[in-house]
C-alpha cells in the first residue's frame, strides 16, 4: 500500500483524537455533517462496569489490569478503579476531536485509550478539561478558547519525555467512516520535524501531524494485534 494513502487512512480515522484540528486553524460553522449539535447527554453516557471494561480494552491485560480507569459522568471524568501502575484508561467521547470534523457531536464514538504516567500528568488533563468544559455547557469555540488561555496561564503543560499511549482495543469506534481502525500506539511530544521520525519515507509505518490545539506533534503506530491477543487486518 502507498504511504500516503495509509496516513489518508489513518487521519480520517484519527481525526476523534483531536488530530484533524492541525489541519483545521480556522474555526467555522460550516463544517457539513449530520451532527450539527451536541445530542442529549444520555446518549454519550455508558454504563459503568461496561465503561470501565472498554477502557480496560485499550491495552494488553497485563498493563490496564494494573492501570487506573476514569469514566465520564454527567459533569467530568471520575475516578473509578483505582490503578498500581501509573497508567490511565478512558474512553474519549467525540468533542476530542477538532472542531471542523463532522462527528465532532456524533454520540456514537468511543474510543478507549490507555496512558503511560508522563501521558498521564500532561496529556490527559487536556482531554478532562476538554470533557468538563463541554459537559458544562460551552459551544466548540468556547471550549477550544478556553484551552488555549490554559496553556497560556501554565495550567495545561506540553508533553513529558515518553508520553505515549495505548489503544489496541477492538471494541472502539472512531469514526462513522472507518468504526475501531486498527490497533496502534500514539506518542506525544512536543512540536518538533515530522522527518525526524520518518514520516512520508516510502515504506515507513509511522504517521505523524501536528496537533495545533493540544500545541504537540502526535507520532501513531499501527500495530498487528489487539489487546486481546488476536491478529489485526492487515492495512
Amino acid at each position: 500500500m502507498k504511504p500516503n494513502f495509509t496516513k489518508m487512512l489513518a487521519l480520517e480515522a484519527l481525526a476523534f483524537l483531536l488530530t484533524a484540528c492541525a489541519f483545521q486553524p480556522a474555526r467555522s460553522q460550516t463544517v457539513k455533517t449530520k451532527y450539527p449539535k451536541m445530542a442529549p447527554l444520555e446518549q454519550y453516557l455508558m454504563e459503568r462496569d461496561a465503561e470501565i471494561a472498554m477502557a480496560q480494552s485499550a491495552a494488553p491485560a497485563s498493563i490496564s489490569k494494573e492501570a487506573g480507569i476514569l469514566v465520564m459522568g454527567r459533569h467530568g471524568y471520575e475516578s473509578a478503579v483505582k490503578g498500581k501502575n501509573g497508567f490511565v484508561c478512558i474512553v474519549e467521547r467525540s468533542w476530542t476531536a477538532g472542531s471542523e470534523h463532522p462527528d465532532f457531536w456524533n454520540p456514537r464514538l468511543r474510543a478507549p485509550i490507555c496512558f503511560n504516567p508522563p501521558a498521564v500528568r500532561t496529556y490527559l488533563p487536556i482531554m478532562v478539561r476538554r470533557t468538563e468544559l463541554i459537559l458544562g455547557g460551552s459551544t466548540k469555540e468556547e471550549m477550544f478558547a478556553r484551552i488555549q488561555s490554559s496553556f497560556d496561564r501554565n495550567e495545561l503543560s506540553l508533553p513529558e519525555p515518553n508520553s505515549m499511549c495505548y489503544m489496541m482495543s477492538k471494541q472502539g469506534y472512531l469514526s462513522d467512516a472507518n468504526g475501531r481502525w486498527h490497533p496502534h500506539l500514539m506518542f506525544f511530544v512536543p512540536k518538533t520535524d515530522l522527518a525526524a521520525w520518518g514520516v512520508g519515507a516510502k515504506g515507513a509505518p509511522v504517521v505523524g501531524f501536528q496537533d495545533v490545539d493540544s500545541r504537540l506533534t502526535l507520532f501513531l503506530i499501527p500495530v498487528g494485534r489487539w489487546s486481546d491477543g488476536t491478529p489485526a487486518p492487515p492495512l
